[in-house]
């Protein structure tokens, strides 16, 4: 069975930030302590976002197709 697509937020700057004394100024989705790599990392384990999201509060759909924007962003 094919794995879903995760489409990625164009706007991800609004749900990832830096902040100083946070998880050593990793990227973070904001709201939460929970980092980008962290995210992305699950994914590439291929797990599902619907299970990130139920499994780690606050986390939201939104914030992980953030970190899948983020992440093209670099590669651009």
């Amino acid at each position: 069975m094919p794995r879903p697509s995760t489409d990625q937020l164009k706007d991800w700057q609004n749900y990832i930030e830096r902040v100083p004394g946070v998880m050593l100024r990793k990227p973070v989705l904001k709201g939460s302590r929970l980092t980008v790599e962290f995210v992305l990392e699950r994914l590439a384990q291929r797990a599902r976002p619907e299970d990130l999201v139920r499994s780690h509060p606050p986390l939201t759909m939104e914030h992980v197709k953030a970190a899948s924007g983020y992440a093209r962003s670099l590669m651009c």
